[in-house]
Parts: structure tokens; sequence; C-alpha cells
């Protein structure tokens, strides 16, 4: 238990990044209805699947947001 304590301070703000820019993805996702790659459906299974490794939404608003 220790050792959790120790790393809370590096833990705590990528756990806040991760589910801001996971709630960032998915709003985007369900507000806009273009994609530079991909579908709705596709976005959203990407983002949820890949969300525990950051991957998931950075890909989708490296790949797949469309620029207004």
């Amino acid at each position: 238990m220790a050792e959790i304590k120790e790393y809370l301070p590096f833990l705590i703000p990528v756990l806040i990044i991760e589910f801001a820019l996971l709630g960032y993805s998915l709003y985007h996702i369900f507000t806009h209805e273009h994609y530079k790659r991909g579908s709705r459906a596709l976005w959203v299974v990407v983002c949820l699947l890949l969300s525990s490794s950051l991957i998931g939404p950075i890909l989708y608003l490296v790949l797949g947001k469309e620029e207004s």
C-alpha cells in the first residue's frame, strides 16, 4: 500500500487527463456527423476499448476528427 501512495502524485493527473480526453472525444463524436475516416460507431468502439491506455481518444483526435 505504501508503494501506491508514492505513485499517487503521478497517477492522479494522468487519470484526470485520460478521462478528460475520453470525455471530449466522446462529446465530439456524438455532436458531429462527419469524420475524416470511419463512422460514429467505429470511433465510439475505438475510444471505449482503448481508453485505458489513452490510445483510443488520441487516435480519434488525430485520425478521425474533421477540422471545422
